[in-house]
């Protein structure tokens, strides 16, 4: 058991300055605002205590790429940037191929590494692919979502499609059956499309505006279906690359905290430098920081983790106000999206903490 008391804290998006938890080996077993009646083991007077980030979009970092099978050493990684739950995200490959990758994943989240598999591709567009093999997308077909069902054994949290395509209906309605989120990306899909997933059941955009069309004032497409339904929580990658800071302070501001969900939509380059690397069956190329699918402009994921995603969204010296919001975005949301025992909730079982230092959160020192 340890007590361990910050300068500030978040607790049930409260901020407390300061705060101070207890844990009981690997959970939280109690909190409270102020000091804690007996002197802390652990004493962090300038540094900003948050629960632990989730991040529900991740192909790999630390050099390791999920898709590849190295799931146990991303998810270390990411857990030394303040990740203590994640989604393993497999991206598209042939059938055979998926199935091998869905069978590891599922592994990998029975022995506790991940929370479960995040399933971008194959079923997308190819107009809007990215960085998936467009050779091996494909229309959704039923007997492969058995059989990738059957791989997963009940481990798969999230399938991303394009709802534009044959049979996305039908795979919809099956996905749900199946306790999965359904969410909406890498999509050509028309305004009046998307509504039509969303009514089905649809309740996530992927990564808004990246990997779809631009909203424009005659064809708004699926991110102004998606940004204004209070039903559809929104990934945002706030990494500075992939959606202007403006936009996403437009977002935040029009579908509330509550609504968005701050993602990495990391690759393995992530936390180990620039250079080449492979992403499924896509090479890349890290520069100054930044993927790209090999000799063209199209961004491959990210290099970002969420520590650094938290920083950028409370800015340099956020208020109570940012910083409840910040934790919104980083931990709470998708935990309501998907149950995770995320938020910072007195209760029998709590998930770990993220320290956060004062250099960037701006507690006085």
């Amino acid at each position: 058991m340890s007590l361990i008391h910050a300068g500030a804290a978040v607790i049930d998006g409260q901020v407390c300055r300061p705060g101070w938890v207890q844990t009981a080996g690997p959970t939280i077993s109690a909190c409270g605002a102020g000091r804690p009646a007996q002197p802390p083991d652990v004493d962090f007077p300038d540094a900003l205590l948050v629960p632990g980030f989730v991040d529900m979009h991740v192909h790999g970092g630390g050099g390791a790429s999920v898709t590849d099978g190295d799931i146990g050493r991303a998810a270390r990684f990411h857990a030394r940037h303040g990740t203590t739950t994640m989604l393993a995200s497999l991206v598209t490959a042939a059938p055979a191929a998926l199935l091998d990758a869905v069978t590891r994943a599922a592994q990998a989240t029975r022995l506790g590494a991940v929370a479960g598999i995040h399933l971008e591709g194959p079923w997308l567009s190819r107009a809007r692919c990215g960085a998936h093999d467009p050779t091996q997308l494909r229309a959704p077909d039923p007997a492969e979502i058995e059989a990738v069902l059957a791989a997963a054994d009940g481990t798969i949290r999230m399938v991303t499609l394009a709802p534009e395509l044959p049979g996305a209906d039908r795979a919809i309605r099956r996905l749900l059956d199946a306790n999965v989120v359904v969410a909406v990306g890498h999509s050509d899909a028309t305004y009046e499309q998307t509504r039509h997933a969303v009514e089905l059941g649809a309740t996530v955009g992927t990564h808004l505006f990246n990997a779809m069309p631009p909203l424009d004032h005659r064809a708004p497409g699926p991110a102004l279906a998606l940004l204004a339904d209070p039903r559809v929580t929104v990934e945002l990658i706030a990494d500075g690359v992939h959606v202007h800071p403006a936009v996403v302070r437009a977002v935040i501001a029009a579908a509330g905290p509550d609504r968005v969900a701050l993602i990495t939509d990391a690759m393995a380059a992530a936390g180990y430098g620039d250079g080449a690397y492979w992403l499924g069956s896509v090479p890349i190329d890290v520069e100054s920081g930044v993927a790209r699918v090999r000799g063209t402009s199209t961004i491959a994921g990210s290099t970002a983790t969420m520590d650094e995603l938290f920083r950028g969204v409370a800015g340099p010296d956020p208020d109570d106000d940012a910083l409840a919001a910040a934790v919104q975005m980083t931990s709470t949301t998708r935990s309501a999206l998907s149950g995770w025992r995320a938020s910072a909730v007195c209760g029998p079982a709590w998930t770990p903490i993220s320290l956060c230092w004062t250099e960037i959160c701006g507690l006085p020192r």
